[in-house]
Order: structure tokens, then sequence, then C-alpha cells
């Protein structure tokens, strides 16, 4: 099969995280931080060294302030729960997904105002727009890096910088450009930082983290066993253990750290620019087919390796359909859970088909891929 879902999940990862996983699992598969015997105590290590090798990508000074999590939404429901309060005032786009939007959403139950900055037709934010949503309670700017639906790039240290001088926390979702574009939390100014591992981390499914800047205390999203402080019935104060109650996943965050590391052999600029590459290619192949329209920049160095495309009026899970049961490519269709994104593009009802480039994708998929495209267009004509 010719893999293309990549933004929902890269695969395959590298062959290093599935050693990882595997030599955890039967080599030390303890509970780290439980017990003080030889196999807890590597267990612990290894957790340790994955937040020493997340600081290198992201230029974070504190491994303690990398909070490991179960998946982007988690880590986003934690910083945007944990952080707001009634009366604060949040800001972000109509271009974001559900695990953003959702607990932002959630929190007007209990008095938080929102502001969803309108995007253009393409799906791109307006920056001047942004800066007449903020208030005097503005409390959160949070945004996608970059959209799941076009890949629409946004100017994170732009508006970074925009949120320091307001005094406004900034939460960056980087589902789908952590592991692939420089992300550095201090030159973009950036409060906190939700990632999935199994993405552009090339690690497991079921990982994740939250950066937290130093300063900055949520509140917690459960109580429980930690292994610190178990003399107290009070959840411990100090950070990550306040956070990451329960016994954590071991092997997977093991197997994130092993792709993380694969990420800084390898030069993440050579792996965005090889994405880059692909993508470039495959859009200015689609922009010859009739029939076909392409949503967002159409540009691969304003978006990420995310393409969504049309073909006439067909219904976008048909066209997934033909291309998974005929061609053997795997894609995904639909609103990709991001009705606001598909509402700013006009495709609500019709959804997308979205290809999305992995590392570890050819050319040779990419002119496969076309090359189906180009046969369902001819059935249709």
């Amino acid at each position: 099969m010719i893999y293309l879902d990549n933004a929902a999940t890269s695969f395959p990862k590298p062959e290093r995280v599935y050693k990882a996983v595997d030599k955890c699992l039967r080599e030390y598969g303890a509970n780290p931080g439980r017990s003080g015997h030889k196999l807890a105590l590597k267990a612990g290590r290894a957790i340790y060294e994955t937040r020493e090798l997340i600081c290198k990508l992201f230029n974070i000074d504190n491994p303690m302030q990398v909070i490991f999590t179960s998946n982007a939404t988690d880590s986003l429901n934690l910083a945007i729960k944990g952080v707001l309060k009634e009366g604060d005032h949040v800001i972000t786009s109509g271009m974001e997904h559900n695990s953003l939007i959702r607990p932002i959403k959630a929190l007007e139950e209990i008095g938080v105002e929102n502001t969803i900055v309108k995007c253009s037709k393409e799906g791109i934010i307006k920056i001047d727009e942004l800066k007449k949503a903020i208030k005097k309670n503005t409390r959160l700017i949070a945004l996608a890096h970059a959209s799941n639906v076009t890949g629409n790039l946004i100017p994170i240290e732009e508006i970074g910088n925009i949120a320091k001088e307001k005094d406004i926390l900034f939460m960056v979702d980087a589902a789908q450009t952590a592991g692939i574009y420089n992300i550095d939390v201090k030159k973009m100014n950036i409060d906190l930082l939700a990632c999935p591992g199994h993405k552009g981390l090339m690690g497991p499914q079921g990982t994740g983290i939250l950066y937290v800047r130093e300063g900055i205390i949520l509140k917690q999203m459960k109580e429980g066993g930690t292994g610190s402080k178990s003399e107290s019935l009070l959840q411990p104060e100090i950070v990550p253990d306040r956070y990451e109650s329960g016994t954590p996943n071991t092997p997977g965050i093991v197997g994130m750290g092993a792709g993380v590391e694969f990420i800084l052999e390898k030069g993440i600029d050579n792996i965005r620019r090889h994405e880059e590459e692909l993508t470039e290619y495959m859009l200015n192949e689609l922009k010859s087919i009739k029939n076909v329209k392409i949503y967002g920049t159409k540009d691969a160095k304003k978006q990420a390796s995310v393409i969504s495309i049309n073909i006439g009026d067909l219904d976008s899970s048909e066209i997934s359909y033909i291309l998974d049961q005929a061609f053997d490519i795997a894609v995904r269709s639909g609103l990709h859970c991001a009705p606001l994104a598909h509402k700013s593009l006009g495709t609500f009802e019709q959804g997308t088909v979205r290809f999305s480039i992995g590392y570890f994708n050819k050319k040779e998929d990419i002119d496969k891929a076309i090359s189906a495209i180009k046969s369902i267009c001819e059935e249709i004509e």
C-alpha cells in the first residue's frame, strides 16, 4: 500500500523506534518512579532521557517542564483548561482542529469568553484581525502552527511577539509540524507547546507532550499516584509530577524518544526539505489536472506536507474509497475533525480528500497517486 495519511499518524516508523519499544518491554518494563530496584531505575532514566531529547529539539532549558501525555488532545485540554478561568478571554482561529476548539467552547460554561478569528477563503489567518480581537481580559492566544486540512502555516514567531508585547500567553498546537519544522520556544515566545508523539516525532500512538514555560502553573486535570510525596493526600506541586499521575506509557515514551533521536540525527532541515520537495511536486502535478480543486496556499513553502483536494462534485469519501480499494492508496476524507476549517474553505458539505506526505514517502508514491487521480477524473468526464 502507498501510505499518504501521515497527518493522522506517521507510518512506517524508523526501525529504531520498533526496536526501542521492544527492548523496553522485554528488558526493563518495570514501573518507573515506583520502586528502587534496578529495572525501575532504568525505566525512569529512559523517560528522563526522552525529556532531554525533546528539549534539544525545541530549545527547552529545563527537562522537567516537558509533560508527557497520551496525545495532543490530552495536552491541549490540560493547557487550555489548566490556564483559563472565569472572566478570561481566549483567541483562536477559524482553521482549528476540534482538539483545540472543543475545550475552548466547553469553558463557556464557566464564563470563559472566546473569539474565533475569521480566515480568508484560502484558510489564511488575518494578523490584523487577530490584533483587533485582543481585549483587556485576553489571557491566551491558542493556534495551530499548521492546518491539518490545508497545511497552511501561520507565522508563529510574529504572533508570539504580539502575545509577549501584550502580556498574553501563547500556545501552539504543533500536531502537524513538530519534528518537521524548526520550533524554538524561546525565540518564538511560545509559553505552551502541545504535540503528539505519533506524527512528526515518529513515535508510537498513545504518546504526546506539553511544554509549559517555567513560571506558569496549570490546574492539573487529574490527581493520583506519582511516585513522589506519597505521604501526602494532596497532589504534589512539583513539576512534572503534578501533571503526570498514574503509571506512564514507558514503552511509548521510549519509542517517542527514539523517534526524536532519529530526527536529530537526520537533521530537521533535511526532513523538512524532503517533504517540501514532494509536496511541491504533487501540487504542480495536481494543478494540471482538469476537475481537481486544490485548497489552501498551493505553495509548498507556505504549507506543511498536507494537500486537500476535491474532484468535481464527487463526495470526498467516495474518492478515498476508490483510492483505497482500486489503487491501494491510503488517504483521509471528510471533515478531518476540523469543521470550522471547512466552513472557512467552503467545503463543509463535501469535505476534502487529504493527502499527507511523510519522510518515508518517495517520488514514486506521488506519481502513483497522481496517476490514480487522473484515472478517476477520466472516468467522470
